[in-house]
């Protein structure tokens, strides 16, 4: 784990922590879509990394994060995906027929988790980043509960940042807003403190800035980080945390990254069982 460092906006939020503990926790998993570089007609997360489908692995952090709701946001090859985890009781699914952004993606999640929008944090994850750890998910979201946050997210420094949002801060060394790749300018471009796509939000502010969320940027998406400038132009809190350590941040977007991302998966669990790794490959937290 690299060295957790935060930052925080004003906040004219009124939440204290006593409460903010006994407050439910969901997680949404964006899993729709194709992944083209995949060079194959399954969906993208169900490509395996470690004889299983990515996204199970997501979803094991999730839950052992705590969170008791898992709203899986499908598309392409749904019907696997529904397969998948047809025995999940605690898995929902929302359909995202448009590939609009990943604003519009959560937004599908909006009638599974709106009723209980006022008394529930919700983690908003990917499901083609298998090397998730639940310890950064519970130290992304004791953050946000401890800074009474309206939006969390989880960042990583690493020397090669080309690709992801950049996380730029305010002279206080504030969180000020994320730029992705493409709208960022030169200088934005040279920052090494990432997006890696890890956030928690309380979800009844998410989804009133979701509704305000444009997509005047420069791939014509709603971008979920666009959220984060949004609450904080309302005075609300947002908080950074620096907890993703650099070799956890790996997505998967072509073949050669999933054999890497198993590599690496592998070499971890060899590395913490008891096994040596030898027995039978089993979900997180099944083996001990």
């Amino acid at each position: 784990m690299t060295n957790s460092s935060a930052s925080t906006s004003n906040s004219t939020h009124s939440n204290t922590s006593s409460n903010a503990s006994a407050r439910g926790l969901v997680a949404v998993i964006l899993a729709a879509g194709k992944g083209t570089r995949m060079q194959s007609d399954l969906p993208k997360v169900m490509h395996p990394v470690m004889d299983r489908p990515m996204v199970n692995w997501v979803v094991d952090a999730a839950r052992a994060a705590g969170a008791t709701k898992i709203v899986l946001v499908i598309g392409h090859g749904a019907e696997l995906l529904r397969a998948e985890f047809a025995g999940a009781k605690d898995v929902e699914f929302a359909l995202q027929e448009k590939q609009l952004g990943t604003g519009h993606a959560v937004m599908m999640a909006k009638p599974n988790i709106e009723s209980d929008a006022a008394k529930t944090d919700a983690f908003v994850l990917c499901g083609d980043g298998p090397l998730i750890r639940a310890e950064t998910l519970h130290t992304l979201l004791s953050l946000h509960r401890r800074e009474n946050a309206a939006a969390t997210l989880a960042t990583s420094v690493i020397a090669e940042p080309k690709g992801y949002g950049r996380i730029v801060r305010d002279a206080a060394g504030k969180l000020a807003r994320i730029v992705e790749q493409k709208d960022a300018s030169e200088a934005e471009r040279a920052i090494c403190e990432v997006n890696p796509s890890y956030y928690c939000f309380r979800t009844d502010d998410l989804l009133n800035a979701l509704a305000r969320v444009g997509n005047s940027n420069a791939s014509g998406e709603y971008y979920i980080t666009d959220v984060f400038g949004l609450l904080r132009e309302a005075g609300r809190t947002v908080a950074a945390v620096d907890a993703v350590p650099p070799q956890d941040i790996l997505s998967i977007n072509d073949p050669a990254q999933l054999a890497e991302v198993d590599s690496i998966l592998r070499a971890r669990h060899a590395s913490t069982c008891c096994c040596a790794g030898k027995c039978e490959t089993k979900p997180t937290g099944a083996h001990r």
